[in-house]
């Protein structure tokens, strides 16, 4: 994976640039707080999936930079307004872009980013890639009203979990992973499987994403530990452990998710509970169930380092540390 990622490494940086320049003309608002939003790093992986699928089906062009980008763009004005939602003060260990300039600046932000993405589309008449970019916007978004319904609640299904999180992530990995496939005809036999793959992928990347909420130290992870019950928010590790519970211990997280407060005593408890029933590793075998079926899509791409690159990449984001 290391290998194929510093072959796009220079494709990369020139995601960066296009980004930039795209905040260069934009009022000084959205300049200063975009410009800070996108210093705060992140590991650039949509990105690098549009690069690295566009290398291995042999794509010359510069779509893959400008869609690079895009999806960047998107997957960044999720994050901005995901923020807003959950009144979060940290991400990636700086203070938050609606911690420091206020919610309204931040959801406009947000909007300008998703709206100038579509733009960004249109300018090329690239309408085939604009409908894969607004389904999965449209999903995303969508998904975050069924978390917001659910938000507090102890009755969140597996099911209504996985419905989530197909929408507010797998979906936009599908598209990074898919859009390559637009650029060339000859490419389109491999749509299918690609689209495939990335929802693989983007399964689990976020159930990763959920144990490590659990798992990870605050430094690591920029922001408290169980922020996601804080916020409410019931993750599959919770959604398996409370039918094991009894009634005193479900009342527990109960409290926690619906008044946020997580006191050290609560924390020690909560752990222990998760370590009593094995729930860490019975969760990190779903997200390997996941990486699995990822792999086995990509065996059925072209041969290359670009393939080997997209098979290791699901072992690679449940492993992966802040």
């Amino acid at each position: 994976m290391a290998n194929a990622l510093r072959l796009i490494t220079p494709r990369l940086a020139e995601v960066e640039r296009f980004i930039s320049a795209q905040l260069a003309d934009a009022p000084e608002s959205v300049r200063e707080a975009g410009s800070y939003v996108f210093e705060g790093g992140g590991k650039r992986l949509r990105p690098a999936m549009v690069l690295l699928v566009s290398r291995l089906l042999g794509y010359q062009g510069d779509r893959d930079v400008r869609y690079g980008a895009v999806i960047e763009m998107i997957h960044t004005a999720t994050l901005v307004h995901d923020d807003i939602i959950d009144h979060a003060a940290l991400r990636r260990g700086r203070p938050t872009a609606n911690h420091r300039w206020g919610n309204q600046l931040t959801v406009l932000l947000g909007d300008w980013l998703y709206t100038r993405s579509m733009e960004l589309a249109l300018e090329v008449d690239d309408v085939p890639v604009m409908r894969v970019l607004s389904r999965a916007t449209i999903e995303m978004i969508e998904g975050e009203m069924i978390g917001l319904r659910m938000s507090g609640r102890l009755d969140t299904d597996e099911a209504t979990y996985m419905d989530i999180v197909r929408r507010k992530t797998a979906g936009i990995f599908a598209a990074a992973t898919s859009i390559p496939a637009l650029f060339e005809p000859a490419f389109a036999r491999h749509r299918a499987t690609l689209t495939e793959y990335g929802t693989h992928l983007g399964v689990c990347f976020q159930i990763a994403d959920d144990l490590l909420d659990l798992t990870a130290s605050e430094s690591s992870l920029g922001k408290p530990v169980f922020s996601d019950l804080r916020e409410g928010k019931l993750t599959l590790p919770f959604i398996r452990l409370l039918p094991r519970l009894k009634r005193s211990e479900r009342e527990k997280l109960a409290q926690v998710l619906t008044t946020g407060h997580l006191g050290a005593d609560a924390e020690r408890d909560i752990r222990a509970l998760l370590d009593r029933h094995g729930i860490v590793d019975e969760v990190r075998q779903v997200a390997m169930s996941f990486a699995e079926r990822a792999t086995a899509c990509a065996a059925a791409l072209p041969a290359g380092v670009e393939r080997d690159a997209l098979a290791e990449a699901p072992r690679y984001v449940i492993d992966r540390e802040f």
